[in-house]
């Protein structure tokens, strides 16, 4: 998807061996709606930017085994990503995520490519518990009509510890469909100990994260990003840097975009039946009501909840899913059912395993709000999704 960005400071280029913006491959991604992953980088627009010929369809390229791809490429003219991506086997998504690249980027000779997913860094070995081992931590899923107490009593534990297992503040809501971790009290306990009907105590405050980050010498974009789990483009945004941008040691660098309060909007008789077709559907697919949230985030961002049949560049209805990204052809686009499903993505995808919609992510469960749409989308400013969150939860609850 694409919002239009704001304007980049002036960047001066080398001669390109190939453009990612326009491209003419789409994207084949078998479906994986309980796995674990990242999101993908975030478009940013480069200037005088040519489009190359047609590379070929992603789909149509024979799967390599992982165990037999090459850890990197290294860029020859007449490259492009996705062309890389077809020959190798792999999403072009990937490759822009490992990469730190964006749907715009631009890409040169004898640069190298990573071909699959940064290694994790090793987890530092913990200190043997100094206590007896405690029983396994167990999981509730939240159903209609669940209240936190009535889960502490049949888990024989504690409302407070519910809450800071699960960072809950006093007034927070709880949703059928929402995991909860919760955990055993001690066996020998009393029962009137187990839940207290009083007001819970307040959970323990998380450690704050880092709001800037100092340049140091040979820090990258790419790494900074990484190493404080955003984006290169929220990065890029958040300092009004363009694409190619120079970073100094001692620089300081905010880690987020400013953020206004969350939006609110009173939805018009056409508005009001696309968010109630996007819940219908939603309920008849199976997707969780924070799924279903995301969904009403992102067509009030992308389109104003509107069947739009314009946009920017060749983007098109509810979620501005573009023909030239595999999204449908326009007239399959501006079908609202059809465009909601392949959003949606998942088993019942009619596009297949054309486009990666949000059942298809990762992981998307344990996303924040804003990385799960940001997923989907790759947007410019993923930051604009997170301000409905509370809306689209209002929506969720009084459309029927």
């Amino acid at each position: 998807m694409s919002i239009t960005t704001r304007r980049a400071l002036p960047v001066r280029f080398t001669a390109p061996a190939a453009v990612v913006g326009t491209l003419a491959a789409t994207l084949s991604v078998a479906p994986a709606e309980a796995a674990d992953a990242g999101s993908r980088a975030a478009s940013v627009q480069a200037p005088h930017v040519r489009a190359l010929p047609f590379a070929g369809s992603v789909a149509s390229a024979p799967v390599r085994a992982a165990a037999a791809r090459p850890s990197s490429y290294t860029i020859r003219p007449g490259d492009t990503v996705s062309s890389i991506a077809a020959a190798h086997g792999i999403a072009t998504a990937d490759v822009l995520a490992w990469n730190g690249l964006g749907w715009r980027s631009v890409i040169y000779p004898g640069r190298t490519l990573r071909l699959s997913p940064a290694a994790p860094a090793a987890a530092p070995a913990k200190p043997a518990p100094a206590k007896p081992s405690s029983p396994k931590a167990q999981t509730h899923t939240v159903v209609r009509g669940d209240t936190v107490y009535a889960i502490a009593k049949k888990y024989r534990t504690t409302v407070s510890a519910i809450m800071s297992h699960n960072r809950l503040s006093g007034s927070a809501i709880i949703r059928p469909g929402q995991v909860l971790r919760v955990g055993a009290a001690p066996a020998s306990a009393p029962a009137a100990q187990l839940v207290s009907a009083q007001a819970p105590a307040p959970a323990a405050k998380p450690t704050a994260k880092p709001t800037s980050h100092t340049v140091a010498a040979g820090d990258t974009l790419f790494g900074i990003a990484r190493k404080h789990g955003i984006t290169v483009a929220v990065l890029l945004e958040a300092n009004d840097l363009g694409q190619g941008s120079i970073i100094y040691p001692g620089q300081k660098l905010r880690l987020s975009a400013p953020e206004s309060s969350q939006r609110s909007a009173t939805l018009n008789a056409t508005q009001k039946a696309h968010a109630v077709r996007i819940i219908r559907i939603g309920r008849e697919l199976g997707v969780p009501d924070r799924g279903i949230a995301i969904a009403l985030a992102t067509a009030m961002v992308e389109s104003s909840m509107r069947n739009l049949d314009h946009g920017d560049r060749d983007s098109l209805g509810l979620f501005q899913q573009r023909p030239s990204q595999g999204w449908g052809t326009a007239e399959q686009i501006t079908d609202a059912d059809r465009s909601i499903r392949v959003f949606y993505g998942g088993r019942h995808d009619p596009n297949g395993g054309t486009t990666r919609g949000l059942l298809d992510i990762p992981g998307w469960q344990r996303m924040s709000f804003t990385g799960a749409a940001q997923a989907v989308q790759v947007s410019a400013f993923p930051h604009r999704y997170g301000q409905w969150e509370r809306q689209a939860n209002r929506w969720l609850d009084t459309l029927r």
